[in-house]
């Protein structure tokens, strides 16, 4: 069983680290790629990220819409794209904004197209979180068909964990947005680690959200491996030794997550980039067998 690929995640990354980072992120030209959103880095990341993706133009991208930023707000309340009550709430699936949002995204990061966008945290949206998400969806679709975007995904924190939304109702969800199967959601991406284990021990069992999207063949991209950076305080030298013995504690949970069945993509925020070489390294490891992942999940579990 191979690993996940390696993704560079952008919303904790410092700004001043993120040009040398991306340039070694971009070094794998076989599977680079990177994760950002407009809100990220308080509304710089994606202009941060230009100049340096102008330089490394095939790095293929994945950006998200929902969140505003006041500035973010401001202007699309100028172009008549977001209502005020909208505007107040700071996130927003409509379809008006979800457009607005995206030809902001491609002047932000200087392209004519986007490779992926996800629909960011639907779960914050106010009322049915479905409702919002059909109308982001017909939008997105509409993007597909005029060529400026290949696929789309959903984004969550907690939304497949409290139930809040389901892989099949997505899929449903979207096959009604375009009046076919043959739609363009093609992606998650959920939080997955050792402590954020509730879909990573269901995939072990071949249930939950993760497997329920790669039987569809979805792409699945796990963000906070390393739990936003405190997973490794946390893991104890046992834990490591069992999960493997000859990596770092942040390696050894890193690869855990990037063996978790049917995940693609591990994204991973590493400012320096010896942390990166450490996330490369740990990724060219074979998958831990699933048997081990089990045994170490039920020990957190019981903790």
């Amino acid at each position: 069983m191979r690993t996940a690929a390696l993704g560079l995640g952008t919303y904790r990354i410092r700004p001043s680290a993120l040009n040398e980072v991306v340039v070694r992120a971009a070094t794998s030209t076989a599977d680079a790629w990177i994760d950002t959103a407009p809100n990220y880095l308080d509304g710089q990341a994606q202009s941060l990220l230009a100049p340096v993706l102008a330089r490394h133009h095939p790095v293929p991208v994945s950006t998200k819409v929902g969140f505003l930023t006041a500035q973010t707000a401001k202007d699309a309340l100028s172009d008549r794209a977001l209502t005020i009550e909208e505007a107040e709430r700071g996130h927003c699936l409509s379809t008006s904004y979800v457009h607005w949002q995206c030809a902001r995204n491609r002047t932000e990061l200087g392209r004519d197209h986007l490779d992926l966008v996800f629909a960011h945290n639907p779960e914050h949206t106010e009322g049915n979180p479905y409702e919002a998400l059909r109308d982001a969806f017909i939008a997105l679709e509409a993007e597909a068909a005029a060529g400026t975007l290949p696929a789309y995904g959903v984004a969550t924190w907690d939304g497949f964990d409290t139930g809040t939304l389901t892989v099949p109702a997505l899929h449903q969800l979207a096959s009604e947005a375009v009046g076919t199967e043959q739609h363009h959601l093609r992606a998650i991406q959920l939080p997955v680690s050792l402590v954020t284990a509730t879909a990573f021990t269901q995939a072990l069992d071949g249930q939950g959200p993760i497997a329920e999207a790669a039987e569809l063949g979805w792409q699945v991209y796990a963000s906070a491996p390393l739990f936003g950076g405190e997973l490794p305080h946390l893991a104890t030298l046992e834990l490591t030794a069992l999960l493997d013995p000859h990596l770092t504690t942040a390696q050894a949970c890193l690869l855990a997550a990037a063996s978790c069945p049917g995940v693609t993509r591990i994204l991973l925020s590493a400012s320096a980039p010896a942390h990166w070489a450490e996330a490369q390294a740990a990724l060219r490891i074979p998958a831990i067998p699933t048997p081990t992942l089990r045994k170490v999940l039920d020990v957190l579990a019981a903790d």
